[in-house]
């Protein structure tokens, strides 16, 4: 008869309920470089250190929570926490805690959800756009196959529930709706507009449920486990409307970039036939008559299998105003999110969130 209890450790089992500081995550706090935007935090004598050992924690617990005794599991579930990334989610949760009582351990737990959330998101992006890197590393379906990573990322996304259960109700049913859009968004996109829908407006708000739900529920997360809900509702609407102002942006960045600052191969998405904002407006202006347009567009509709194709359509693209025109709705949708925040006192917390809309929209990777 053989023992009933699994010899695996659990993902998660060794996460303690209180995140002490440690020799470890001080380690990990030293690291943390905020992303663009964030900056004047590190100079505050009060937020500054409050983020960067909160940003420890989170990171810690992310890496406990994936840890698990079969070394397959461990490595493939821990592939992309390791691989790094600019931890945006769980930044804007620390940092919208601090209108109220501040970084405690329910608001490092809710930093991980989205955070995780985020990233078996990634895993599954990866397997459907046969991406070979994410982060400048070799994605999990490049090194473990299709099935490893698909099944990785729904173990990532059930430590996040587990977490969103230790929270409560609320938590849970917040994740759990953003996850549902985050899905919804992949399918509309999948599918494509239908008959007779706007392509643009269908394109906002696929990226407004694949990108823009996570960056708003990160602020609602931090408002309410920070001790602050009457700015709930302020801070969904900022993170909706940055993160849409963020994914334009991304989009344009990997048109316009000349390397790939951020692990991602230029021109990435116009290889694998994914609708973004330039290439809308591009269709547009073809449509329109643009003979300049119609020529770019019989470029990116080729086969670009070969890098030299793929260069000579991003190439195209550069040299037409739709990816300028694209940079101006970024600079909309970051506008509006700035505007959204007018109901926050003033402060350190209000200014850095306005300069990261900013940042969105100014920085090249």
């Amino acid at each position: 008869m053989t023992d009933s209890k699994s010899n695996w450790t659990a993902a998660g089992h060794e996460v303690s309920d209180s995140i002490e500081l440690n020799p470890e995550t001080a380690a990990l706090a030293a690291a943390i470089n905020l992303p663009s935007g964030f900056a004047m935090l590190a100079e505050d004598p009060d937020f500054g250190p409050a983020i960067s050992i909160g940003m420890a924690k989170v990171e810690k617990l992310l890496r406990d929570a994936l840890a698990n005794s079969d070394p397959l599991i461990d490595a493939s579930s821990r592939h992309l926490v390791e691989a790094g990334g600019k931890r945006v989610r769980p930044l804007l949760v620390l940092l919208t805690s601090l209108l109220g009582h501040g970084v405690t351990d329910e608001v490092i737990k809710s930093a991980a959800i989205v955070e995780l959330t985020h990233l078996a998101t990634l895993y599954h992006d990866d397997v459907m756009d046969s991406a070979p890197l994410r982060r400048g590393a070799p994605t999990a379906h490049e090194v473990w196959g299709n099935s490893v990573a698909i099944l990785a990322g729904d173990l990532i996304f059930a430590r996040a529930s587990v977490f969103g259960a230790d929270l409560g109700p609320e938590a849970v049913m917040w994740q759990s709706r953003t996850f549902e859009r985050l899905c919804l968004g992949q399918l509309h996109e999948s599918i494509g507009p239908r008959e007779g829908d706007d392509a643009i407006e269908h394109h906002i708000q696929v990226i407004s449920d694949k990108t823009a739900s996570l960056l708003s529920t990160s602020g609602a997360f931090g408002a309410r486990f920070g001790g602050a809900p009457e700015f709930i509702e302020t801070l969904r609407e900022y993170g909706e409307k940055v993160g849409v102002a963020f994914q334009v942006a991304d989009d344009v960045i990997d048109l316009a970039s000349e390397k790939a600052d951020s692990g991602k191969t230029p021109g990435t998405d116009l290889r694998e036939g994914v609708p973004t904002l330039p290439i809308l407006l591009l269709r547009q202006a073809a449509e329109a008559g643009d003979e300049q347009a119609q020529a770019a567009l019989a470029l990116v509709d080729s086969d670009l299998t070969t890098d030299e194709a793929l260069a000579q359509a991003v190439a195209a693209v550069r040299e037409h105003t739709a990816l300028h025109d694209a940079w101006k709705v970024a600079r909309q949708w970051a506008d509006s999110a700035i505007q959204a925040l007018n109901p926050l006192p003033e402060g350190t917390v209000k200014q850095a969130l306005i300069s990261f809309a900013d940042a969105v929209v100014t920085r090249d990777a």
